[in-house]
């Protein structure tokens, strides 16, 4: 009998187990994993940008978890010796509207204690000459980037020296009452944590969750500038469009130096479409299909022009393109191959069709469900995992 099984070891389920075993040295624990490493999947395949927190309305989780969660995880990887690029970021505009989605972006960063300069074109071409913005932009100082992978692999290495177990290559099948069965055997404990990422919601489901709730997965790519031909100095990012939780195609300083356009954003066809058929799955398809063809046809939150434009991304040129409205005479000959896919797991609201904004917990004294943790989730993973623990974990005992 555990104490607290945990499924998913991406850095959600990693930091939940970390903080529960500091509070609780004798207490048994058990995190599960499907794949044969941790950092399979969106642990160890977004951007690894370290967000500073000035997107979100003061009164979001995300608001109140990333700003927090910058200043640790900076301190985590320095104290661990892990690689960290602290290369800043930029938001420019194109024109008089987005100057004020930056000067909302201001006020939400003064909200949530952001630190957030205002350059004019004058200042931005002193600093970054290649970068082009319509009269002001804004630069964020506290923004980085580090090695997603790496970092969620060390946390995977500190939760072991803390006496946590570990299981790789152990598959989530089902479950009774707190009885976890997996491809290696069945495992009871006194409350489960589901941290599944992308199967959030069906584990949810089999403990009576996610009533109202179905992961919509989206694919991320970019493209690369693997010796950073471009001399890119710093993240160059486009104001965003508040109303959907995409950033829009921006540049990325990657910790090793490389440059980066993307992501995109293209609806996937079911959870794991990283690539071809691979991992290919009839029944999540024809749930999938089903749910994208009726945004498509509400055309809720504008899909149907997101995925038009989305599928277009396909093409380096226009991706390319989309980018080079950010920067002046910036050389993008080097930006010619594909990154490794990303899917970020996007929870949907069924009943009103909404993308769901911010982070999503539901549980009671029996279980945990994390539904939806999407960006900045990994930059925020430290104090979302505390407040889980605390708000969630503990309550509920």
């Amino acid at each position: 009998m555990y104490d607290y099984l945990i499924i998913g070891a991406g850095i959600i389920g990693l930091n939940i187990a970390k903080n529960l075993k500091e509070r609780f040295p004798e207490s048994k624990i058990l995190v599960l994993e499907k794949e044969d490493e941790v950092a399979q999947h969106s642990s160890g395949r977004n951007s690894g940008v370290l967000h500073a927190g000035f997107y979100y309305s003061a009164d979001s989780l995300k608001a109140k978890f990333t700003k927090e969660g910058n200043i640790a995880l900076k301190e985590f990887v320095k104290s661990r010796g892990l690689k960290i690029n602290e290369c800043q970021k930029v938001v420019v505009a194109t024109d008089d509207k987005e100057v004020e989605g930056l000067e909302e972006l201001k006020r939400r960063g003064e909200a949530n204690g952001v630190d957030l300069i205002w350059l004019d074109e004058d200042g931005l071409n002193e600093l970054y000459p290649n970068i082009k913005t319509h009269k002001k932009a804004l630069l964020c100082p506290s923004t980085a980037t580090v090695n997603p992978k790496e970092v969620t692999k060390e946390f995977a290495k500190v939760i072991k020296d803390l006496g946590v177990e570990l299981l790789l290559s152990c598959k989530y099948v089902s479950s009774s009452s707190n009885v976890v069965s997996t491809s290696l055997g069945d495992f009871q404990a006194k409350k489960v944590i589901n941290c599944a990422g992308l199967y959030a919601d069906n584990i949810a489901r089999d403990f009576g969750f996610s009533k109202d709730y179905v992961i919509i997965p989206f694919k991320g790519i970019y493209l690369k500038d693997k010796n950073n031909v471009s001399h890119l100095e710093t993240n160059v990012y486009p104001v965003p469009n508040l109303e959907n939780p995409f950033l829009g195609v921006h540049y990325t300083l990657t910790v090793d130096g490389e440059s980066k356009i993307g992501p995109t954003a293209i609806p996937a066809l079911w959870r794991e479409n990283y690539k071809g058929m691979d991992n290919f799955s009839l029944k999540e398809f024809s749930q999938i299909l089903f749910y994208e063809a009726k945004l498509f046809l509400t055309n809720a939150f504008g899909f149907r022009s997101l995925a038009f434009s989305e599928v277009k991304k396909y093409s380096l040129s226009y991706l390319k393109g989309l980018a080079m409205k950010l920067t002046k005479q910036m050389n993008h000959d080097g930006f010619d191959s594909w990154s490794t896919p990303g899917i970020r797991a996007q929870l949907l609201n069924k009943n009103t069709l909404e993308l769901v904004q911010d982070f999503v917990v539901e549980s009671d004294e029996n279980s945990v469900h994390v539904l939806n943790a999407v960006s900045p989730a990994f930059t925020s993973s430290i104090p979302f995992a505390n407040w889980v623990v605390e708000t969630h974990v503990l309550k509920n005992k």
